[in-house]
This record gives structure tokens, C-alpha cells and sequence, in this order.
């Protein structure tokens, strides 16, 4: 897929023009990496930002006790690292990749530039970052308020759609990460999630083994989820 066309599908590039898409995919580098690489280093200097063209990766923290708490989950067409881009140019978190793919790499003296020789390019992208704002806060506010059990269904749903198996009225799917890392997906911690698992299983709505979920009522997991 070309630079431009990667472009179109982000939310932070959508109210841009064709002539300004075009300017910023000539500066964009393309980098591929593998599952396990980490792309950049919590405290490392910001040279530019990324754009999840293929793949998976999370934003995460170190304690200094060892643990790792995830801050969030990047999926295609997803920008990330622009605060730091913007801030005070350090990576607030480690990058690392959850499985192989690609991105779309901007750096920092050439998109400035761009920012600096078009004023209306910038308002353009201002307009685009209102937006994407407006979205996380509307993710915050369901982080917030809605119940665990409601957002693992939700989360189910999301997942079934995008691949799974029905057979005999079941649904069988398998998760895309590790609970410890679902749990921080989904605002909580590893023993809320595992009670939720097992009141959807003890109401016959699922059962679970390992990483595999067979969805048993599909009916009562959409309004769990309030669908």
C-alpha cells in the first residue's frame, strides 16, 4: 500500500487536502519490525512520530519493581508518540511491537517544516487533532463509567466480529493478548477481569479456557454490552 493511501485511513490526516497528503507522505519513512522489537525507549529523544500502518503495538511503562503497566494498544491507521513530538521532545513510554508489521515514521525537522512554510496545512491538522481528542475523551468517559463486565462484552463482540467460528448456535474465538494485558485494555486489573470471566460463564453466557472463549448466548453478551 502506498504512503498516501495509509495516510487517507488516519484520523489525525482526515481533514487534510490532497495536496497536503501528498506533502506529508513524500517526508514519511517506511519501517518494518518484528514481534518483540521495541521501536523506541521510555526517556529516549523524540526525532519524530509514527503511524501504524500493519500490526500491533503497545504503549507501555516499567515500575521499578519490574511490572508493566500497558498504556494503550495502537492499531492500523493509528498515530502515536505525537505528544512527546509536540511536548518536551522525550518518549514518556517504551514502544514495543506485539506482532510483525509496519510504519509509517515522520520526522521531526521535516514535518515542522511542513507545519511552518503552510499555515493553512496547520490548521487543517489542528482541526484533525480536535477530533482525534474529542474521540479519546469519549473513550475515557466509557473507561470510566461503564461497568468491567460491560466492557469485556463489548470488547467480545469487537473480536467476534473480526474473526471467529460459529457452530451449533456457538461462537469460538480466541483472544488477540494476554489477560494481564486485556485487563489494562479495559481499565482494570487482572482479578476484577478474571471475576467477570467467571460471572459470564456461571450465567451461561460463555465458557473459557485458556485463551479460547466459546460465546454460548450471543443474545445476552450484546446486552451486556448494551447493544
Amino acid at each position: 500500500m502506498e504512503n498516501l493511501q495509509i495516510l487517507k485511513k488516519s484520523m489525525l490526516f482526515s481533514g487534510l487536502e490532497e495536496e497536503h497528503l501528498a506533502e506529508v507522505a513524500a517526508i514519511a519513512a517506511r519501517r518494518t519490525f518484528v514481534r518483540g522489537e521495541s521501536l523506541f525507549a521510555e526517556g529516549e529523544a523524540a526525532a519524530g512520530f509514527y503511524l501504524l500502518a500493519e500490526g500491533s503495538v503497545k504503549l507501555c511503562k516499567v515500575s521499578p519493581d519490574g511490572k508493566e503497566k500497558v498504556l494503550h494498544f495502537v492499531r492500523p491507521s493509528e498515530t502515536f508518540a505525537e505528544a512527546a513530538f509536540f511536548g518536551d521532545g522525550k518518549y514518556p513510554a517504551e514502544a514495543r511491537a506485539l506482532e510483525k508489521g509496519e510504519v509509517l515514521f515522520f520526522p521531526r525537522e521535516a514535518f515542522m517544516g511542513l507545519l511552518e512554510r503552510n499555515p493553512r496545512f496547520s490548521l487543517n491538522l489542528i482541526i484533525s487533532l480536535s477530533l482525534l481528542l474529542r474521540r479519546f475523551a469519549r473513550q475515557i468517559e466509557e473507561l470510566s463509567f461503564a461497568e468491567v463486565p460491560a466492557r469485556l462484552a463489548a470488547y467480545l463482540l469487537d473480536l467476534a466480529a473480526k474473526k471467529s467460528t460459529t457452530y451449533q448456535g456457538k461462537t469460538y474465538l480466541e483472544l488477540d493478548m494476554k489477560k494481564g494485558e486485556l485487563a489494562s485494555r479495559l481499565g482494570t486489573v487482572g482479578e476484577t477481569l478474571s471475576r467477570a470471566f467467571r460471572k459470564m460463564k456461571e450465567e451461561g453466557v460463555l465458557e473459557v479456557e485458556g485463551s479460547r472463549v466459546v460465546i454460548m448466548d450471543m443474545p445476552r453478551l450484546k446486552g451486556l454490552a448494551g447493544k
